[in-house]
């Protein structure tokens, strides 16, 4: 079939586009293996999306309840009920929104309007059957219990009109207020501000008989807190011991008494603190923090602190006495905004409250270690057997012991990262801004990974691992994926992780997002391809990339292939790769631009160009006529020398892959110019003249283009002629060429000029029977690209 061929003054604007791609992806320091769209995600049945109704979701809080295989959204005026097997069937939903007298109030305080909606802030599961929803009521803050039932049979899910009651201490006012809570053994703790202004800020605990809390106006104890998280973490066996941790930033005078620096802390209490019995009245009698590091060792000792926390992950492990504590920082300089990833073990927390208490007379003091006698029993502790057993309540705790702990909450010892410093870092400037953090523990091969999944402020998840190199004494980050989940950019407010599932479900503006957390066959078809992926999830197993497990666990297949800590596709993959490399044939013009086309599916490969003559392979290198771009290898203007098999190769931890075979053909412009008038003569003019005619002067005089006719092969629709001969050139998508020569060349100005001259009498009869809503949109027309 002969194909029509395009001008180089038409294919150039396109083709520098490419080039400016190709520039600012190199400009990355650090790119993901695999990137996938949201469309892309959604084409590999990877991922499903709830969206309520098409208006802005705008979730607070969300659970995951395993047992009745539902997950809860708390929303503006809105709590849902979705599957976990697919969010966006099946779900359910309660409309819990302020009353008109609730909105008239909130605004007459002077509120904008969508502030006096109800947010859902605080959603726990109270039991097997009810559900703790409180909401912020157009600053009056409102709590319920929502009935879901025995079982997921029971299809139960309504709020219960005679259980709503005030929500104050429980709920803060403001929905833009920062907020965390944990439920455990019918108690619900929370951090929260109390009031109406956000000025007091307070770790509190309700029940039914008790209303317990940090001290009003102590800055001792909170000091203009931002609550970020908080779980109950037991130190053994005795449930009298349990204590409830909080994380949370402060601001606090430095030592001079001049700046108020932001500090990250880890706060504790008793589960069963019941305060003092005449001083510490419904006070926390156990309340004691410290501070969390996350830093990056620097010259002359100078450390770059990240003190800003955004969110925490508590992974638990079996007993659930020893989890691992993701901190996800920022740093608060004004001259740079970096992200970083912090562990923190248990062992190395609960020594820092084990150890002294810290001291300054004055506010404007330095902190110094409390070097006096400490009062018996010691302050923090709890009522409990494994303390001795002398105490059977904080109400009989000795003045003296709740006098210390009052005017001594802070601990001198600070708590510092594994491996003293941070898992992950991202300080590349202008990047995007880091939200959430979800963390899955993979057993691999060779041991066991952290995966962490980073929600982002473009509806981006990242697919992280890393591991600590212990020769070199550093960390190793490794991007396996950057997953964009909505099609609109939003950021990312929540995210839960089921390791039963292997689910992450991710909450934002543009709705709730479930996605699978891996998907071995998306790397490739050999035994290379899977271990050169790095994936902890995944394994050669013999025939495909698939899913490992540990031994003895589906282990049909023997042949298990995988190497996440090096990637070693040479050792491990000697002798088993196929050379599968595509075959394609190119068509250029002699002295216009021509694109050889080969992007490799990992964008951590390196691409390597090799021009084959006979048996030999010279590799092609840059130069001011041929440019290596991320899209292929762009020949600004071809020459008949340039005609032969070019052979497109990745390289990537030493592992040469050859991907892609083209023969490149250079046809002679005149012929070319031949052809092409000979086929017009032979057919006319059947299509619509493109957006500028000859006589038209073009919008910009640097792109000069010339119109060609755009009738092409006979029998064929000439709309399609372009995209013939993009194909024929090795470029395959066409309609973002279309978009692109539109966006250029076609001006709202001209297509108002042409839009009779281009439309025939029955396609102007066809545009006027669309109706009035369209009278006023250009009629489609072949672009003369």
């Amino acid at each position: 079939m002969m194909a029509e061929c395009i001008r180089d003054e038409y294919l150039t604007p396109m083709l520098l586009y490419l080039v400016l791609l190709g520039t600012a992806h190199a400009a990355h320091s650090i790119y993901p293996r695999i990137r996938l769209s949201h469309n892309e995600l959604w084409q590999l049945n990877r991922t499903w999306v709830f969206q309520a109704h098409g208006a802005s979701l705008q979730p607070q809080t969300m659970v995951l309840d395993e047992g009745h295989e539902r997950l809860y959204v708390g929303a503006k005026n809105t709590l849902f009920s979705l599957s976990l097997d697919q969010v966006n069937t099946h779900h359910r939903e309660i409309q819990w929104a302020s009353t008109e007298s609730q909105i008239e109030e909130c605004l007459m305080k002077g509120r904008e309007k969508p502030e006096c909606a109800n947010y859902i802030k605080v959603l726990q599961q109270f039991n097997h059957t009810h559900l703790l929803v409180c909401g912020t009521g157009a600053f009056n803050p409102v709590c319920a219990q929502v009935r879901i039932g025995h079982s997921r049979q029971d299809r139960l899910f309504a709020l219960e009109e005679d259980s709503v009651t005030s929500g104050r201490g429980r709920c803060p006012y403001n929905p833009k207020s920062p907020c965390t809570s944990t439920l455990s053994r019918g108690e619900l703790y929370i951090g929260l501000y109390t009031d109406y202004w956000e000025n007091d800020g307070a770790l509190c605990r309700l029940n039914n008989q008790t209303y317990t809390r940090t001290e009003r106006d102590d800055r001792q104890q909170l000091s203009g807190p931002k609550f970020v998280g908080s779980a109950v973490i037991p130190d053994n066996d005795d449930r009298d011991d349990d204590k409830v941790y909080f994380f949370f930033t402060e601001r606090e005078m430095d030592a001079e008494g001049l700046n108020k620096a932001v500090y990250t802390r880890v706060g504790r209490v008793c589960a069963n603190d019941q305060g003092g019995q005449r001083m510490l009245v419904n006070r926390w009698s156990s309340f004691l923090k410290t501070r969390l590091i996350c830093s990056v060792a620097g010259p002359n000792g100078i450390d770059t602190h990240f003190d800003d926390l955004e969110d925490v992950f508590v992974l638990k492990n079996k007993d659930g006495k020893n989890p691992e504590i993701f901190g996800l920082f920022s740093t608060t300089s004004a001259v740079f905004k970096g992200y970083a990833v912090c562990v923190y073990n248990m062992d190395d927390i609960r020594a820092a409250f084990n150890g002294p208490f810290a001291y300054r007379e004055k506010p404007e003091h330095r902190w110094t270690p409390y070097e006096d006698r400490v009062p018996y029993p010691r302050p923090g502790s709890c009522a409990s057997k494994v303390n001795g057993g002398g105490f059977s309540s904080s109400k009989e705790f000795p003045d003296e012991v709740l006098r210390f702990v009052r005017s001594h909450p802070v601990m001198h010892s600070p708590v510092l990262p594994r491996h003293r410093r941070p898992v992950l870092l991202q300080t590349e400037p202008g990047g995007r801004k880091l939200t959430q953090i979800a963390v899955d523990r993979v057993q691999a091969q060779d041991g066991h990974y952290h995966v962490l999944y980073i929600g982002t402020d473009d509806s981006v998840v990242l697919k992280v691992i890393t591991f600590y190199n212990k020769d070199t004494d550093t960390m190793e980050e490794v991007l396996l994926e950057e997953l964009q989940l909505f099609k609109v950019s939003a950021p990312i407010r929540e995210m839960i992780i089921s390791p039963k599932r292997q689910q992450l479900y991710v909450g934002s503006e543009a709705g709730v997002a479930q996605v699978r957390l891996h998907q071995c066959d998306l790397y490739g078809s050999e035994c290379a391809d899977c271990c050169l992926a790095r994936d902890p999830y995944c394994a050669w197993d013999g025939l495909t990339c698939s899913r490992f497990y540990p031994a003895g666990v589906y282990t049909k297949r023997r042949f298990r292939r995988q190497d996440v800590r090096h990637g070693n596709a040479v050792q491990l993959c000697n002798g088993l790769q196929i050379d599968g490399s595509e075959e394609r044939s190119v068509y250029g013009v002699e002295n216009n631009s021509t694109l050889l086309e080969c992007v490799p599916r990992s964008l951590q490969a390196k691409v390597l160009w090799f021009f084959q003559t006979g048996g030999e392979k010279q590799e092609v290198r840059d130069d001011e006529r041929v440019i290596t771009i991320s899209h292929g290898l762009l020949f600004l203007h071809v020459r008949s020398s340039d005609a032969g098999v070019y052979v497109c190769q990745t390289v990537e931890h030493g592992y040469v892959n050859t991907l892609l075979r083209i023969t490149l053909h250079v046809l002679r412009g005149e012929w070319v110019e031949s052809t092409i008038h000979r086929a017009n003569d032979e057919e006319g003019e059947k299509s619509a003249p493109p957006c500028h005619s000859s006589s038209d002067a073009p919008p910009d005089p640097s792109l000069s283009p010339r119109v060609l006719v755009t009738s092409s092969i006979p029998g064929r629709n000439s709309r399609l002629w372009y995209k013939e001969f993009l194909k024929l050139i090795g470029y395959g998508d066409a309609q973002r060429v279309a978009e692109y020569c539109e966006k250029v060349w076609c001006t709202d100005k001209k297509r108002k000029k042409t839009k009779k001259r281009f439309v025939s009498p029955g396609g102007e009869k066809r545009w006027k029977e669309r109706g009035e809503e369209n009278s006023n949109r250009a009629p489609r027309h072949t672009l003369g690209t």
